[in-house]
C-alpha cells in the first residue's frame, strides 16, 4: 500500500464548507504516482503505458480544510490487461472517501491494450488488497 500526505488548500473548498467533490479525483489521481511508477519509472509521458478506463467514488463523511488528509493506494483487482486501484482519503481518523479506479495498461502507438507481463503482476500484487 501507498499512501500520501495532503494538506487541503482553502481554495479547494466550497459553499458548505468543506472540501468540494470535485477535489478528491485530482487528490485520488494525484496519489496514484507510485502505481505510475512502476509502469513508467521516469514517469516521460512520452512513454507512457496506462490509460485510464473509469472510476467511481463514495462519500462517506465530509472532508475538511485545516486538517491534513492521508490517501492510502491499493491494487485490488489484477487482470489480464487491467487492474484496479483502490484508495481511501482518511481524516482525523475517519474514512471520508473511497474510490476504485480501473487502469488499463495500453500501447498508445498501436492504440491497444497489452497483456500485463508476469513482472508487473508481481509488482502490483505487492500491493493488492481486498477491500472491506
Amino acid at each position: 500500500m501507498f499512501t500520501n500526505t495532503i494538506s487541503p488548500r482553502f481554495l479547494e473548498t466550497d459553499a458548505l464548507g468543506h472540501i468540494n467533490n470535485t477535489v478528491l479525483p485530482m487528490w485520488f489521481e494525484a496519489s496514484r504516482d507510485p502505481v505510475f511508477k512502476i509502469f513508467s519509472p521516469d514517469m516521460d509521458v512520452n512513454n507512457w503505458k496506462l490509460i485510464l478506463a473509469g472510476f467511481n467514488l463514495s462519500f462517506h463523511a465530509e472532508t475538511h480544510y485545516g486538517f491534513e488528509v492521508e490517501i492510502t493506494t491499493s491494487i485490488s483487482r489484477i487482470g489480464k490487461s487491467s487492474f484496479d486501484v483502490y484508495q481511501q482519503c482518511w481524516q482525523q481518523g475517519i474514512k471520508t472517501v473511497s474510490g476504485t479506479a480501473t487502469m488499463v495498461h495500453f500501447c498508445h502507438q498501436q492504440k491497444k491494450s497489452v497483456a500485463l507481463s508476469a513482472s508487473l503482476i508481481d509488482k502490483l500484487q505487492g500491493h493488492f488488497i481486498t477491500p472491506e
